[in-house]
C-alpha cells in the first residue's frame, strides 16, 4: 500500500470505521444477569457506529455521523473506496437523531464525528471526547460545553469511565504515518447504584484493556463494533470482527453482547449477514447476542 495515497485521502477525510446489528425491534429482550432487580436501560442503534444509550432517564447520542447516503468520497487506500460514505442513510430524520441530553465523540474521525454532525448539533450541547486534543478540535468548531471522559467522570448521576482502545493492528500502529491516521479511540463504561453497567468498546481491535474492562466491570450489555474495517495492505482489521464477539460472548456469560458499526462505511469487509450466520454457526443463544438493524432498539 502506498503510505503516501493513504495520507492524502485522509487528511482530508480523516477516518476509519466499524459497524452492525439485527434483533427484535424494541423488545425487552430479559434479564439474563445477576442484577434482575436493575432498572431497564435501553440501546438503539441509528447507523454506522452512531448509536443511542438510553441510561438512568438520560439519553447519551454516541458518535453521531448525521450526513445523507453518499455526501463522503470512500475512504482510499480501503477496500471499496470507490463506494461513497454513508452507504446507506439513516433510519429516521436529523432532527430525530440528535434528540438527546449530552453526546459522546468516542474519536473524531469522519464517520463518528462528521460535518453534518458539526453543523447541527447545538454548539451548547454537552460534549463528552476522549482527550484534550480531541476536545481541543470539537471547541474550534464551536462547541461551548465540551468535557473530557476522565476516571471520575459523571453526569446526570451516571458515572462515565474510559476504555484504551487501540485502533488497529500492532503491525498498523508500529507503520508511520498510518498509526497518527489512525490515532487514538476510546470506550465508555455507563454505571449508576441500581442500573445495568453498560460497556460500549468503541473502535478497537481486541486487547488487553477490553477484557480487561469486561473481567472489572462485568457490564451487562457489552457494545462491540463488529465491522471489520480493513486498511489494504495490511493483515487484519482496525476494528474487531465476528471472533471477537464471541469472545465476549465467551467472557460474560450473562451479558447480551451487541454487534454495531456495519453495513455503511466503504471498508466494513463483515456485514450483519456474516455476524448472522456465524453466530448460529457457532450456537450462540439468540437471546444473548444481537445484531440491530438501522433504528432498532433494545431494553434491558
Amino acid at each position: 500500500m502506498k503510505i503516501s495515497r493513504l495520507l492524502r485521502s485522509t487528511l482530508c477525510a480523516t477516518s476509519f470505521i466499524v459497524l452492525g446489528a439485527c434483533g427484535t425491534p424494541d423488545a425487552a429482550v430479559g434479564n439474563a444477569s445477576p442484577s434482575n432487580a436493575a432498572q431497564a436501560v435501553k440501546f438503539q442503534q441509528i447507523r454506522n457506529a452512531t448509536i443511542k444509550v438510553e441510561y438512568a432517564g438520560t439519553t447519551f447520542l454516541v458518535d453521531p455521523m448525521l450526513a445523507s447516503k453518499g455526501a463522503y468520497p470512500g475512504f482510499e487506500g480501503t477496500p471499496n473506496s470507490h463506494l461513497r460514505n454513508p452507504l446507506v442513510d439513516l433510519p429516521m430524520p436529523v432532527s430525530e437523531v440528535i434528540k438527546a441530553d449530552a453526546i459522546i465523540v468516542t474519536h473524531t474521525h469522519s464517520d463518528h464525528w462528521d460535518e453534518a454532525a458539526k453543523q447541527g448539533l447545538p454548539k451548547n450541547m454537552p460534549i463528552f471526547a476522549q482527550d484534550e486534543a480531541d476536545a481541543a478540535v470539537i471547541r474550534k468548531e464551536g462547541f461551548t460545553n465540551v468535557r473530557i471522559l476522565a476516571e471520575n467522570t459523571a453526569f446526570n448521576g451516571t458515572r462515565l469511565s474510559p476504555v484504551h482502545g487501540q485502533h488497529g493492528t500492532e503491525k498498523m500502529m508500529a507503520t508511520s504515518p498510518l498509526a497518527k491516521l489512525l490515532g487514538d479511540a476510546t470506550g465508555v463504561v455507563f454505571q449508576r447504584p441500581g442500573y445495568k453497567t453498560v460497556y460500549v468498546a468503541g473502535d478497537t481491535i481486541w486487547t488487553r484493556h477490553v477484557e480487561e474492562a469486561i473481567r472489572n466491570y462485568q457490564p451487562e450489555v457489552i457494545v462491540l463494533n463488529t465491522g471489520y474495517a480493513r486498511v489494504l495492505g495490511f493483515e487484519g482489521s482496525i476494528i474487531m470482527g465476528k471472533e471477537d464477539l464471541y469472545r465476549a460472548y465467551q467472557l460474560a456469560p450473562r451479558a447480551k453482547v451487541i454487534g454495531s458499526h456495519m453495513d455503511a462505511i466503504n471498508h466494513m469487509t463483515q456485514t450483519r449477514k456474516d455476524l448472522r450466520d456465524y453466530i448460529a454457526e457457532k450456537g450462540m443463544n439468540p437471546q444473548r447476542v444481537l445484531v440491530p438493524a438501522d433504528g432498532q432498539s433494545y431494553s434491558f
